[in-house]
């Protein structure tokens, strides 16, 4: 689905750069340029990020990594 329109990012963009450490908007506008023209989209890239890092914690707790969300 398409979370920025203005910059044309996916929420599949999203998650791969929240996998890739890019864990906040700010990181994310720098990565992916998203929320860096109308500001629309950045309260669900912040709820996607939430969801994707909350899911990899679970994820790596069961497969004993550590997972930092800083």
């Amino acid at each position: 689905m398409y979370v920025c329109i203005c910059k044309g990012i996916t929420d599949r963009q999203i998650k791969e750069a929240v996998y890739g450490g890019s864990t906040s908007v700010k990181a994310l506008r720098h990565h992916l340029g998203v929320s860096s023209q109308c500001g629309r989209c950045a309260e669900l890239a912040k709820e996607i990020i939430e969801e994707t890092m909350s899911v990899g914690m679970i994820t790596s707790a069961n497969t004993g990594l550590l997972y930092s969300a800083s």
